[in-house]
């Protein structure tokens, strides 16, 4: 049962090496915890829970039997409004995979913030993962590391596009992104704004334009790409994000 449940909560990370190096588990110890060969030691099971946001349930019960039925999006109250919203996400609307994205820097005005973010399913619900670059920590005094630099979010169905509500983990920072489809040859671009919960700074803005681009590529070509990623200038972006961002209009 752990190795079928772990081989669930893999599913969403594209490189199951990147999974465990993310864990600081042995590649190999891994694939004998996926295959059912051998089971983890507490500590290490305390690790990977804590990772996956579950307990220790996962060794004797099935992980989809252990989501709560009292979720607060799609519960009671808000399933007519924020529900709805949670469970129309399809794939012909917004797919899943990678998506190349560029927005002004919110620490330094002259410069902009290009990255790469994960969109998956899971559960009949659409997820979004994503790091930060590590310029935009160190400016702002937060670690380096993988684990501080990862952000999570999850996607709602707009009438006019996708809204999503990202966050660090224990909610250091928050985001909230909104974003609709634009005319393209591969019609493969979505442009919007958003927006960062931070206290009101005269100096600095708390909104800014920001476009997703989907990369239908093999993996391997996109990590390529996400190498050129972090903080650019504004001749660095590619022709249609500059054009799309327009970065000389003030955005409202």
């Amino acid at each position: 049962m752990f190795g079928a449940n772990l081989r669930i909560m893999a599913r969403s990370y594209p490189s199951i090496s990147e999974l465990s190096r993310q864990l600081g588990i042995n590649r190999t110890q891994f694939n004998r915890y996926l295959a059912g060969e051998s089971f983890p030691r507490p500590d290490v099971l305390n690790r990977i829970c804590t990772f996956f946001g579950v307990d220790a349930r996962i060794l004797l019960d099935p992980v989809d039997a252990l989501s709560s039925t009292t979720d607060p999006l799609t519960g009671g109250f808000l399933n007519e409004f924020v529900g709805k919203g949670v469970s129309e996400v399809t794939e012909d609307f917004f797919p899943s995979g990678f998506y190349r994205f560029s927005r002004r820097s919110f620490v330094d005005a002259e410069r902009f913030a290009m990255g790469f973010v994960y969109v998956f399913r899971r559960d009949g619900t659409c997820y979004v993962r994503g790091y930060e670059p590590r310029e935009a920590m160190r400016v702002q005094g937060f670690p380096l590391g993988a684990r501080a630099r990862e952000y999570r979010g999850i996607v709602l169905r707009e009438e006019e596009g996708i809204a999503s509500l990202m966050s660090r983990r224990g909610t250091m920072t928050c985001s909230f992104n909104f974003l609709t489809r634009v005319a393209s040859f591969d019609n493969n671009y979505w442009v919007g704004y958003v927006t960062r919960t931070v206290p009101e700074n005269v100096s600095t803005n708390r909104v800014v334009r920001m476009v997703y681009e989907y990369v239908d590529l093999p993996f391997r070509e996109v990590m390529s790409m996400a190498r050129e990623t972090g903080f650019i200038t504004q001749d660095k972006l590619p022709p249609f994000h500059a054009r799309l961002l327009e970065p000389s209009r003030t955005f409202r």
